[in-house]
């Protein structure tokens, strides 16, 4: 039970496995049978993961199952065979295309990787390559596009059925030969399978010398192009400027312009000097308003003798005039010097802030602590001589006369008659407060005035 895969990089043979899964295989078959994949284009190739085939529009949306052709389009697709259970665990594992609803139609896939377990139980396993695995390798290292189309047309141009156990279904419309293709099938849009790619034909050694420097300084204008240093790999440097080197250092930009003015105006003229020391770097660039200026110049002026030094002059390379949006194109050069600069001055102010002050020793920082009010406290404080003493006063009078338990006089029948006769209440210490407690405070707080007052 095996079946023979002629494709345009040679023949694949896979074996099926009628035993446990027998639907997948009889549609496989009968479709092999019926010529239903001749000229089918390879539309999908992963490298390392798989290689998908069987879909005679060449998009990965179109096929049938062989039931179709049997019943019409309501057999379009069948179920898929969940058991037994066949994972994919070695390379050129076959498996019929899982459509989205757990069913299958013609498009099949074969595994250029080992142990892909995210493909069980999705697609139905139905067989394996046994002979051709250096074909799989060619397919699996073919270039391809970002849909993973390879550039180059892969096709199956036959199909050979080695030994099929199944009898044919009735009305199964087997040609007595194979089809001619069509032009629809061959017009792909792509280049096609029978087609030679030789760039080297019908050209001697220079013009092949020629074309591969022009290969390589077409890379490396890419690759400078990614990393932002050119605004397009196509871009060309300005016709109109001169690259002047070996100056020497005392040379000056009016003199440098003053001796090439003599060909022509000149809008700008420029040597290029350090930007920390601002000393010349010997060499400059000479823009002409002309072309023909600039070439004259280039003629007349290399080897020249300037300032005791014999010059260089070419025609400019350098495209850092261009005025041009940088990575992501969004900003130009100079927003970036501004940046860096921005950046520059923000780092300094940061490490400024981040310095952490001289640490003090607890001796050093009482001298010079900060005066904080708290008329509580009488370290540096100079109110403190306003407040503590009254505060430290009227706490002692409380607690003094707490401890004493002040006690009302007794007073004689004769007091009482006497005082009951106004219809007033005997006068005690405690109605009238505020001078005894006067009387108190000066008492006990002034000893001259103490010795002064009489004893209770």
């Amino acid at each position: 039970m095996a079946v023979l895969l002629e494709t345009t990089l040679g023949d694949i043979v896979v074996d099926l496995y009628t035993e446990e899964r027998p639907k997948a295989c009889l549609n496989f078959l009968k479709l092999c049978k019926i010529k239903y994949y001749n000229y089918c284009l390879i539309h999908n190739v992963q490298r390392d993961f798989i290689i998908q085939m069987g879909d005679p529009t060449g998009t990965g949306r179109g096929g049938e199952s062989v039931f179709c052709k049997l019943y019409g389009d309501q057999a379009r697709f069948f179920d898929g065979e969940k058991v037994p259970r066949i994972k994919h665990r070695k390379k050129g594992t076959v498996s019929m295309v899982n459509n989205g609803s757990d069913q299958h139609g013609s498009q099949f896939l074969i595994t250029t990787g080992e142990n892909l377990d995210y493909l069980d139980g999705v697609h139905t396993v139905f067989g394996e390559v046994t002979e051709g695995m250096d074909i799989l390798t060619k397919i699996n290292e073919c270039f391809v596009d970002k849909d993973f189309v390879p550039y180059q047309d892969i096709r199956i141009n036959h199909t050979v059925i080695l030994d099929d156990p199944f009898d044919d279904p009735v009305d199964l419309p087997v040609p007595d030969r194979s089809p001619e293709p069509t032009r629809e099938q061959l017009d792909s849009g792509r280049i096609g399978a029978d087609e030679e790619i030789n760039d080297a034909e019908g050209k001697d050694a220079e013009e092949l010398d020629e074309l591969i420097k022009e290969k390589e300084a077409k890379t490396q204008a890419i690759l400078l192009e990614m990393v932002g240093d050119l605004p397009d790999a196509d871009v060309k440097p300005p016709e109109n400027v001169l690259f002047v080197c070996k100056l020497n250092p005392v040379t000056t930009d009016e003199d440098l312009e003053i001796i090439f003015s003599r060909f022509g105006p000149i809008q700008c003229c420029e040597i290029i000097r350090d930007w920390k020391t601002g000393e010349s770097l010997c060499y400059a660039f000479i823009e002409f308003e002309k072309v023909e200026d600039c070439e004259k110049a280039y003629f007349k002026m290399d080897n020249v003798l300037i300032d005791d030094r014999r010059i260089h002059v070419d025609f400019s390379q350098s495209v850092s005039k261009i005025k041009w949006k940088g990575k992501g194109g969004k900003y130009t050069k100079d927003d970036f010097k501004a940046y860096e600069k921005d950046l520059d001055s923000r780092s300094k102010l940061t490490l400024k802030d981040k310095v952490k002050p001289k640490q003090e020793y607890p001796s050093q920082k009482k001298k010079i602590s900060k005066f904080k009010f708290n008329p509580f406290t009488i370290k540096g404080n100079p109110l403190c001589f306003c407040f503590f003493p009254p505060f430290l006063l009227v706490c002692y009078v409380f607690v003094h006369i707490k401890s004493e338990k002040l006690q009302s006089p007794k007073y004689t029948p004769e007091e009482v008659s006497h005082t009951n006769h106004s219809n007033q209440p005997p006068e005690t210490p405690r109605q009238n407060f505020i001078p005894f407690l006067c009387y108190r405070v000066t008492r006990c707080c002034n000893p001259v005035t103490q010795s002064l007052l009489p004893a209770n």
